[in-house]
């Protein structure tokens, strides 16, 4: 039906008695277009209009004067001393997040679709999954209990060993680690899910073929199943560089604490801070805008770099 819609409007003269005949089908994209347009497009054109604006409360979006020039918020912010360290923590937190979380869940999938135990790999991906559904509130005061240096498990045994204790949730290079770590152990089983769907897409006679000319089951690996999920593991890729300067807002404002700052103080943080602590709302949606507009070149940057391996989203 896209196809066809779509042939049909590269003409000078649109077919509508076919996309009348078509009425159901596209009756059934309605609650998609509009759940689109009022929860995405419609925020970013009233973001647009905010970061353009000196915005007061009181006068509203429309009453509020524009900033003149027109790009102040953007330039205040480039230029603002935040801007590199605010920069160099969401981009060292986010790339480690992707370049350590991807490859983990496709070794665990790889281990996962290699296991002949049933019983051991669904108890497996039973303990893989669960951390997922975990709030990262509940994940906090896990690592509270755990690494808290007036009594924390961690620091109570080191305590008992060396008489001294280490500062995991105010050091800010170990807790920028803590924050990595936990977010790879609560979403490496979930992304697992993907892999472990494209392995079982692979033509099992690739494997008997295979295991018949004496190939070992590294080889196997190797040579059919990575091939055979490169482009899932591609299109996951370029999706995640879409979000790169999204770090993970949720887990660090839960988990975060002034001592911090300098390492896991992140775009999205001191957005959060400037805009509805301080009350200073065009320069945060001028930084959602930035952020968004980074987002968009990293996508397309990737996709077409990605295309030379035969693999793109579109």
């Amino acid at each position: 039906m896209y196809l066809s819609i779509k042939k049909s409007l590269k003409k000078k003269r649109i077919d509508w008695p076919y996309l009348r005949s078509q009425g159901a089908f596209l009756l059934m994209l309605l609650p998609g277009f509009v759940f689109y347009l009022i929860y995405l497009y419609l925020p970013i054109g009233v973001a647009v209009l905010v970061s353009v604006k000196n915005y007061n409360i009181k006068a509203g979006i429309l009453g509020s004067p524009f900033a003149s020039p027109w790009y102040k918020h953007f330039k205040f912010f480039i230029q603002s001393p935040y801007f590199w360290p605010l920069l160099r923590n969401t981009m060292v937190i986010s790339m480690s997040k992707m370049l350590l979380g991807i490859p983990l869940a496709v070794i665990l999938a790889i281990l996962l679709n290699e296991c002949r135990v049933n019983r051991l790999k669904r108890i497996v991906q039973t303990l893989t999954y669960m951390p997922h559904f975990l709030s990262w509130v509940v994940i906090y005061g896990m690592c509270f209990v755990l690494f808290s240096e007036t009594n924390g498990l961690i620091n109570d045994w080191l305590r008992s060993l060396t008489g001294s204790t280490v500062p995991f949730m105010t050091n800010p290079k170990i807790f920028r680690n803590i924050v990595i770590g936990t977010d790879l152990w609560k979403s490496t089983g979930w992304s697992a899910i993907i892999y472990l769907a494209a392995i079982s897409n692979i033509d099992p006679q690739l494997y008997e073929a295979a295991y018949m000319d004496g190939a070992s089951r590294l080889k196997t690996i190797w040579h059919i199943t990575l091939p055979g999920i490169i482009n899932v593991i591609v299109l996951t890729l370029i999706l995640r560089c879409g979000t790169i300067l999204n770090a993970g807002f949720d887990q660090i404002y839960v988990m975060y604490n002034e001592s911090v700052y300098s390492t896991v103080d992140i775009i999205d943080t001191w957005v959060f801070r400037t805009g509805f602590q301080n009350y200073n709302l065009s320069l945060s949606s001028a930084v959602g805008l930035f952020k968004s507009v980074v987002s968009f070149v990293m996508i397309v940057t990737v996709n077409q770099i990605s295309k030379r391996w035969g693999e793109s989203l579109w």
